[in-house]
């Protein structure tokens, strides 16, 4: 088959065409790429940003929880057995030898039952430094503490207590997390039984929390009323699902699952 000159010209000026052509295409597509690297890059590093800063302010929560949990302990328990102590000792009169050494014997325990109390303060004033002690022992103390009040009778299963290992970011978010859900107990639910499933399944934690108290419809309140929108806000910083099943009189269940660690 034979091409005539004008066919030949036709063919020389299409593949000139394609072969300057391509590489403008090619170029069009490597500066594209480049834009959406480096936009995809600034991305990252905004959310890397952002996950920071809520990791600081989760942080800073967690301090402030800790030392409103020290004051109070301070002033309901410490203070009190102290004062005790002082009233023990100021009517000791030692013209009654065995009244008297009743009354020693009293203070001396006092006293070790407040040295007992201050250690376990100085354990919880470390609570956030959960990369030493561990996300299981970090909640394990707040759960400790709130049975301590008498107000509630809970029931803890708490397998995070078996691991050796940990996630830094994660560990802090999931302790803040489990304070909020507490505290809206606390507030919110007049409950008398919680219980707490912690299970750690291959590489998934599930976090149950169950209480009996008045409930709430979840339909009407959404996760916006009662801080159910920072729970869910925290949920999602650690990629995890939110389950929250409840109705009026009738208890709420929480249940957070997310890879792990």
């Amino acid at each position: 088959m034979q091409f005539s000159s004008s066919e030949i010209v036709n063919i020389i000026i299409l593949a000139t065409c394609v072969f300057l052509i391509a590489p403008v295409f090619l170029l069009i597509y490597i500066k594209e790429y480049l834009r959406k690297k480096r936009v995809h890059e600034e991305e990252k590093v905004t959310l890397n940003q952002k996950f920071e800063a809520e990791v600081l302010k989760t942080r800073i929560e967690v301090q402030e929880q800790t030392m409103q949990t020290i004051a109070a302990d301070l002033h309901d328990n410490i203070g009190q057995l102290l004062s005790l102590t002082a009233l023990n000792l100021n009517s000791i009169n030692i013209e009654h030898t065995e009244k008297a050494r009743q009354k020693i014997n009293n203070s001396i325990e006092l006293i070790n039952n407040s040295i007992r109390e201050l250690r376990a303060l100085a354990k919880l004033m470390q609570a956030e430094n959960i990369l030493m002690m561990g996300l299981g022992s970090a909640l394990q103390q707040e759960f400790n503490h709130i049975e301590k009040t008498g107000r509630y009778q809970l029931i803890i299963s708490n397998q995070l207590l078996e691991i050796n290992f940990a996630s830094p970011q994660k560990d802090l978010i999931l302790l803040r997390l489990v304070q909020e859900i507490f505290n809206n107990i606390i507030k919110h639910s007049n409950a008398n039984h919680i219980t707490v499933n912690i299970q750690l399944i291959e590489n998934h934690l599930d976090i149950i929390i169950t209480d009996d108290g008045i409930g709430f419809d979840v339909n009407q309140t959404g996760y916006n009323g009662l801080g159910l929108s920072s729970i869910r806000k925290r949920v999602e910083m650690v990629q995890g699902t939110l389950n929250i099943n409840s109705a009026v009189n009738q208890g709420t269940s929480i249940h957070i699952k997310l890879l792990y660690p």
